[in-house]
């Protein structure tokens, strides 16, 4: 059936429009017209009634939500959980995260999302494996007895994905660079994350394949003067991407704003590297023997240790342009043209356009969001 959005502001991932109606068939997006030329036989689906149409949000490190983890449970009916978690938040697509894991875990991770692309669980768009080839030296909350060496067993575990896109997060000086080529080669995206990595070792794992980093600035070698780091890097190449958490604890607002004006437009995007608390009143939580303690968007261990964010992607996006000082249009790029461009999306997600997903997000001027649609279903 043939049914149209009317009455609002479309932003295209581009540009805001005035007076377009956007017609929907099936799944994806049929045209954008002006309203005055929508033919009297397609259905109203919603009015607007002058709020924003835009992007729905992409965000590509999602540990957990609705009171569960991926890690506990790496299982379609947890993808489902966490996703309609999210969803009340604006997130219409996401990469279920595993925290360090064993291999049979991570076996087990893959096999799930396979199995809820293919059953059609909404908004999900592959796995984001956040080590075990990690540094202990940053090992954060990761457990450093699960580290393992990136051999080619792993590869084949790593590549081994059916549907949906794969992300590996490794600290490049714990491998070789032909590794990371292999896993590049075989259309895995690789970013650099957890890592004591030099700013040469990372220009090297970039020159080998690496694309992105994973959480700037948190779990990795510091910008300094006579030693770039990991951070460095990041922000001196210009054709890789960083996730930067936008709570204002993982990173100070200041930096934060630095870091995007440093960035060339279009590589900086919001994730919310969530935990199982976000869309719950939950204020703790047990994960992998620990007691974490949710509140003030963070997540900490009682010993004050960061652990992930009780955060969600739309209060990011408002966060960013309080932070950085941003025009709320670009705030929201970050977190959805930018990542669907980073995963290789670009040409069906991260913008409205003709023959693109219909997966949006419905909000008013400051941002307070309505509703979503996730591949031309409307929320309730």
């Amino acid at each position: 059936m043939i049914k149209a959005i009317v009455n609002g502001r479309v932003f295209d991932g581009e540009k805001l429009h005035s007076g377009l109606a956007v017609v929907l068939h099936g799944r994806t997006v049929h045209e954008l017209l002006p309203r005055e030329k929508l033919p009297v036989s397609v259905a109203i689906e919603c009015d607007l009634g002058g709020h924003i149409l835009a992007p729905g949000l992409i965000d590509i490190q999602v540990n957990g939500g609705g009171g569960v983890m991926f890690n506990d449970a790496p299982t379609v009916e947890t993808i489902r959980r966490i996703g309609a978690a999210h969803r009340h938040f604006g997130t219409t697509g996401f990469l279920p995260t595993l925290i360090s894991s064993n291999l049979g875990t991570m076996k087990r991770a893959i096999e799930a999302v396979d199995k809820a692309i293919t059953g059609g669980v909404p908004g999900v768009l592959g796995v984001h494996l956040e080590g075990p080839f990690l540094n202990p030296a940053k090992r954060g909350i990761h457990k450093a007895e699960r580290f393992l060496e990136l051999d080619a067993g792993a590869i084949d575990l790593l590549t081994s994905s059916q549907h949906g896109c794969t992300l590996v997060t490794v600290a490049p000086e714990t491998t070789e660079n032909t590794m990371i080529s292999r896993l590049a080669e075989q259309g895995v995206l690789v970013f650099g994350g957890h890592s004591a990595a030099t700013c040469e070792e990372v220009q090297a794992a970039l020159k080998a394949g690496m694309r992105g980093f994973t959480h700037l600035f948190n779990a990795m070698s510091p910008l300094q003067s006579r030693a770039p780091g990991m951070v460095g890097a990041a922000l001196h190449d210009p054709d890789s991407w960083f996730g930067i958490i936008a709570d204002g604890h993982h990173v100070h607002p200041t930096t934060f704003a630095v870091a995007v004006a440093a960035k060339r437009k279009g590589y900086a995007m919001l994730v919310s590297d969530a935990m199982a608390s976000v869309g719950t009143d939950d204020g703790s939580f047990m994960f992998d023997g620990s007691e974490i303690i949710a509140g003030e968007g963070c997540c900490r261990l009682p010993d004050g240790t960061l652990a992930g964010s009780n955060m969600d992607m739309i209060s990011a996006v408002r966060n960013t342009v309080r932070f950085a000082g941003v025009d709320p249009t670009e705030a929201l790029r970050m977190a959805s043209t930018y990542p669907a461009h980073a995963l290789g999306l670009e040409g069906e997600l991260g913008y409205i356009k003709p023959g693109f997903r219909a997966s949006f997000i419905e909000l008013d001027e400051n941002l307070n969001l309505f509703r979503t649609w996730i591949d031309g279903k409307a929320s309730a």
